[in-house]
């Protein structure tokens, strides 16, 4: 009974919309339902006036300088330095993982757009961090308070998390021709990555937490890119064949080939391992195969088992998009909550992808726009991006991601959304679309 009469409320409100929207005049398959998204093909200076406002936002919310911590004086003299000296307060923290997508999106966003204010953005921030590092290696008490030293995870990185995704956005800036001084911090980062980072016996990335011998799916991208970048920028072989290592090892412990996603950890002598698809962390995922394919040889002996699993895992991802473009914060569960970061991740990817031909347009295109239609949405007008998760460990129940907060303070989201805008707005150039019979299709061009 009660069924029943969900089924008839249902079926009412269904009723009222459509009269609503009807007259003598209207074919009923053109009539617009109530929709929370906007659907159909965005227009580039609607994409571009996205980013513009994201800029805006982080230009003058992520300060360059630093600070006594005690006092809250401005720090000029950098030979002045000690245990108090911290970075400028600003919204977000300019070193971090979550900083250094945000530099490759800022680079992007600015060969999209070409404009030169995103990837000044990013050599005005790069340049600092490069010459104060240098600066605070040479300070007389630098080993006694290394600890807290605010560029220590730069110049002693310790975590993949500490170095990874800032040493790809660095190689980037300098493939790109940066000036900033930023070897010694690249070295470090891959000095780390390549031979101090834990791992299991056979070589894969691994952390010791929340249980020993742990795979995080989130590794492939705080790992592999910097890795991958570093091949592109030496011409050595053996980074290449390392990143593309890296992601077979996590692909054939973690992903599931009937779901075509992963789940987000796996811990070495479990029976059963914990099958939560965290959405971010497949974004992660989907993420390091666009970037690794984006510079690995073409002749490169693993290049199309890298390829093959880029278009399981975007078929696999597609199914699982909700109705309004966005996924969801556990990909296979629909009373999870929708998230934006991982949403604009994706967006980003299956556009990169079908930009270089890797995936077809026809098929992956018109889901590719929905998204970023839908991430378009959670981009208030002060610019922040709304609906994203917060930091999130590796977890053995489904009620702890259902749970992370959201928050415009989640830095995790401006760099996938200036990376998805401007990969977009690419897409939107190189192909052509109409709407046919109400939906979005691809054109020949």
């Amino acid at each position: 009974m009660t069924k029943f009469i969900t089924f008839c409320l249902i079926s009412i409100l269904f009723c009222q919309t459509l009269l609503a929207q009807t007259d003598a005049t209207t074919p009923l398959h053109k009539l617009q339902p109530a929709y929370t998204v906007p659907y159909g093909i965005p227009k580039q200076e609607d994409v571009t006036a996205v980013l513009n406002r994201v800029f805006g936002y982080l230009d003058s919310t992520t300060p360059t300088g630093f600070i006594n911590e005690k006092t809250g004086a401005p720090l000029t003299d950098l030979t002045k330095i000690d245990e108090n000296t911290v970075l400028a307060r600003g919204d977000f923290r300019i070193v971090s993982y979550e900083w250094g997508v945000t530099y490759a999106g800022m680079l992007l966003a600015g060969e999209a757009t070409g404009d030169s204010k995103f990837r000044d953005y990013t050599e005005k921030r790069l340049t600092f961090i490069g010459d104060s590092a240098q600066k605070f290696k040479k300070s007389s008490g630098y080993q006694e308070w290394e600890a807290r030293m605010p560029l220590r995870n730069l110049i002693a990185p310790r975590t993949l998390d500490d170095c990874g995704a800032m040493c790809a956005a660095m190689i980037k800036a300098k493939r790109a021709g940066s000036k900033a001084d930023l070897q010694p911090l690249i070295e470090a980062a891959i000095g780390h990555i390549m031979n101090k980072q834990y791992r299991l016996a056979d070589g894969t990335l691994a952390r010791n937490r929340p249980q020993a011998n742990t795979l995080w799916l989130d590794d492939l991208f705080m790992g592999v890119p910097a890795v991958a970048q570093m091949g592109k920028l030496t011409g050595d072989k053996k980074y290449f064949d390392e990143a593309a290592r890296q992601v077979l090892a996590f692909e054939k412990r973690m992903f599931n080939r009937e779901k075509g996603v992963f789940m987000h950890g796996w811990v070495e002598g479990m029976a059963e391992h914990p099958e939560f698809r965290w959405a971010r962390a497949n974004g992660w995922a989907f993420m390091t195969e666009v970037e690794l394919l984006e510079v690995l040889p073409e002749n490169h002996p693993l290049r199309p088992q890298i390829l093959d699993l880029l278009r399981r895992h975007a078929k696999g991802l597609a199914s699982y998009q909700s109705g309004t473009g966005f996924w969801h914060q556990l990909l296979d569960r629909e009373d999870s909550y929708l998230e934006t970061s991982a949403t604009a991740i994706y967006a980003y990817s299956y556009a990169r992808a079908i930009n270089r031909g890797w995936i077809d347009a026809k098929a992956y295109a018109p889901l590719t726009l929905l998204a970023w239609n839908a991430v378009s949405t959670k981009i208030n007008e002060k610019g922040q991006v709304e609906g994203t998760c917060v930091g999130t460990g590796m977890a053995f129940d489904p009620a702890f991601y259902y749970f992370r907060p959201i928050s415009p303070f989640a830095a995790h989201g401006y760099g996938p959304v200036l990376l998805a805008g401007a990969e977009v707005l690419t897409l939107l150039k190189n192909k052509k679309f109409e709407i046919n019979d109400s939906s979005v299709q691809v054109l020949e061009k």
